[in-house]
């Protein structure tokens, strides 16, 4: 059978992308920066190694590439990080410069589809014009990424990117990432959210749509995902019944409200030499409006599959939750 590399195969989307993968038959290898979160997280047919590709030689890169046919690039920085400002360089060193290397050295060894997950930042930056959100670190940073693959790939090897909205799931070993969101609502009597909503995917989702990509994407292709949309009122109200808070209440505020305190979270950040990869302040802009994706457009394609997303948001939350409360009692 086939043989796959993933790039950060013990983190949270490799997991899930490799797990799919050997359910279809193919033969998998994967290098994280990080020891595997517990021993039997990968299925023993796996090939992990341990280390950081980025300071690999060429030839080193090469000779692990070697015999792949697919590469599924599942690492790099997201608009969570809050680096030193200017943000462009660090997310251009952390996302675009390490990807234009591995897709021109993965091209050389003989991979034939290179699959980038990506953002729906991406996406939007490109549909809503009337708003500088491409100006912003994060979406610059994830667009030259997806174009200078595809540039590295041409005549010889298929880049395709999965942009991705919210995604909810569970892996061993590992606190979801949405356990810094849940901690920001614990406790508060008013939650203020603004009017907008988001699309959303489960992991598994997304490791069908990567595999899916691969298996029928074409060159070039930027695929935003999504398996429902929901209003970000609808999405905080579950974390507070996640947490228990009957007494909490969400409440619509309208972007003028929020602006000037987005504002000025970025100005506090400016003062301390920090710059968001996406300004607080425009993801208030992001957040007033409907961020949908329409499942019909790639769902076929890349032939993904419907789940019970709101179940599973259920069960991202409920262990943010408990590690929350097992973290307060140690």
């Amino acid at each position: 059978m086939k043989k796959v590399f993933v790039l950060g195969g013990t983190g949270f989307l490799g997991y899930f992308t490799i797990k799919e993968l050997g359910r279809r038959g193919y033969n998998v290898s994967t290098i994280s920066r990080h020891p595997m979160p517990t021993e039997d997280l990968l299925p023993g047919e796996v090939e992990h190694k341990v280390g950081d590709i980025n300071n690999m030689s060429d030839d080193e890169i090469r000779e692990i590439l070697e015999g792949v046919y697919g590469f599924v690039y599942a690492a790099g920085a997201d608009e969570r990080t809050l680096p030193e400002a200017p943000a462009i360089k660090f997310f251009y060193e952390a996302n675009v410069l390490p990807t234009q290397r591995l897709a021109r050295l993965a091209k050389q060894a003989g991979v034939k589809n290179f699959v980038i997950l990506s953002s729906y930042f991406a996406h939007f930056a490109e549909e809503w014009t009337d708003i500088p959100l491409k100006q912003n670190a994060y979406p610059r940073s994830r667009l030259l990424q997806e174009e200078l693959a595809c540039l590295e790939g041409e005549g010889g090897m298929d880049v395709m990117s999965i942009r991705l909205p919210y995604i909810f799931g569970v892996m061993p070993g590992r606190m979801p990432l949405w356990s810094m969101f849940v901690n920001r609502l614990k406790d508060q009597k008013i939650v203020p959210v603004l009017g907008g909503g988001t699309a959303m995917v489960t992991a598994q989702q997304v490791a069908e749509a990567a595999i899916g990509a691969m298996e029928y994407g074409e060159h070039g292709g930027k695929y935003a995902i999504c398996g429902m949309n929901m209003k970000h009122s609808e999405f905080y109200q579950m974390v507070l019944d996640a947490l228990g808070q009957e007494d909490s209440t969400v409440q619509v505020v309208s972007l003028d409200q929020m602006k000037p305190v987005m504002e000025q979270i970025d100005a506090n950040n400016g003062k301390a030499g920090k710059e968001q990869g996406v300004l607080n302040s425009m993801m208030a802009e992001i957040q007033n409006r409907d961020a949908y994706l329409d499942p019909a457009e790639t769902m076929s394609l890349l032939t993904y599959h419907e789940y019970d997303i709101r179940a599973s948001i259920r069960e991202t939350l409920q262990k943010c939750v408990q590690e929350g409360a097992k973290a307060e009692f140690q």
